[in-house]
């Protein structure tokens, strides 16, 4: 069943646009009318949820309790959350997206569906509350050393592009990749500059229109740590500074 606030506020939609239950129906693409969702019998679906958004500029996170922003400005690129997670309680919980489940990510982001298959917990500290929260497995080396492969970040829906910190990382969802990176808003432009702390990969810029969501890296979960870290690295460099004086020849 539809938890009560999203029955209640896609009713309040209708009536404040002063459709029927079949009318609207009619216009969001649901066979016959609406009745079923507004007794909670059915879910809203990820097209419907698009469509109020394409049609009426209807705030997805508004529509989950999420927002008290009810209308989103359609000209420019959404980059929040298209869809948020609650527990049986309605409270929001964070959904975890390892590396298998970020491939279909792109493609399934408006299909509520598909995130009921994900796992969910919720982490009871004040620092993950009144905000969408979302956890990624991180898949490969570029943002190394900060972010190691299979590393987990716990990243915040942002809502529009002048919550972007050049300083910062950023979970950021395209058309068909999830990637973690630095972000660069390019003046004067409708591109971005994506960044790995990996010098091995090259900046690159992408326009905005390619960007689904942006998710703001607060916290991260790894494993392996070493103790020694520090020590091993001193040795490294010890060794090879005693390499380059038997180069030079220096005792």
């Amino acid at each position: 069943m539809e938890n009560e606030i999203v029955i209640k506020r896609f009713t309040e939609v209708r009536r404040d646009l002063g459709f029927t239950q079949a009318e609207f129906a009619q216009n969001l693409g649901i066979p016959s009318t609406t009745a079923d969702i507004e007794r909670g019998r059915t879910r809203l679906t990820g097209k419907v949820v698009t469509e109020l958004l394409r049609l009426y500029r209807i705030n997805p996170l508004w529509l989950y309790g999420e927002s008290n922003k009810r209308y989103l400005d359609t000209d420019s690129v959404s980059v929040m959350p298209k869809v948020v997670s609650v527990d049986s309680a309605e409270k929001e919980n964070i959904l975890l997206v390892n590396a298998k489940a970020a491939a279909g990510y792109p493609q399934n982001i408006q299909d509520t569906s598909w995130y009921r298959k994900l796992p969910a917990f919720d982490l009871p500290l004040p620092q993950f509350r009144n905000a969408s929260y979302r956890g990624f497995q991180v898949e490969g080396d570029s943002m190394l050393p900060n972010l190691k492969p299979e590393d987990w970040v716990l990243a915040r829906g942002i809502e529009n592009w002048d919550d972007i910190n050049p300083n910062r990382f950023y979970v950021i969802v395209l058309k068909d990749a999830v990637v973690v990176k630095k972000m660069e808003k390019i003046p004067g432009s409708e591109r971005v500059r994506l960044i790995s702390l990996n010098a091995s990969y090259s900046p690159y810029e992408i326009h905005t229109e390619e960007i689904q969501e942006v998710w703001l890296v607060s916290s991260k979960i790894t494993f392996g740590i070493e103790t020694n870290t520090e020590n091993g690295l001193l040795r490294e460099l010890k060794q090879s500074m005693e390499e380059l004086k038997e180069k030079l020849g220096v005792s």
